[in-house]
């Protein structure tokens, strides 16, 4: 069904914008609002623009970019986010990655 990356959100410090993929339009308001939440102070604390995206294997991983000579974007502070991020909301980033592979993907449950 998918062949290559899929955006789930993500949010712009440029453009101070938040973006949600219609596809995960049915996910639970509370989830969809902890995305939100999360992305926006990402960005919000380190600039750049940062992009949850599944992989092809259903794998949910970090994305980030900055404008070329962005003196705001922390590129140091970027990683220690993501790193800082995995940890506390480890839950919720395996639950939406088995979610992809189940509903999106077609796999089975273990």
């Amino acid at each position: 069904m998918y062949e290559e990356k899929v955006v789930l959100c993500g949010a712009n410090s440029y453009t101070e914008k938040y973006y949600l993929n219609p596809d995960f339009e049915q996910l639970p308001e509370s989830i969809k609002n902890e995305l939100k939440i999360l992305c926006v102070l990402y960005v919000h604390d380190v600039g750049g623009i940062l992009t949850l995206v599944f992989e092809e294997n259903g794998e949910l991983c970090f994305e980030v970019t900055s404008e070329e000579g962005d003196p705001m974007f922390d590129e140091i502070g970027s990683r220690l986010k993501i790193k800082q991020i995995q940890q506390e909301k480890q839950d919720l980033l395996q639950s939406l990655q088995l979610y992809y592979q189940v509903f999106f993907l077609g796999e089975e449950l273990e």
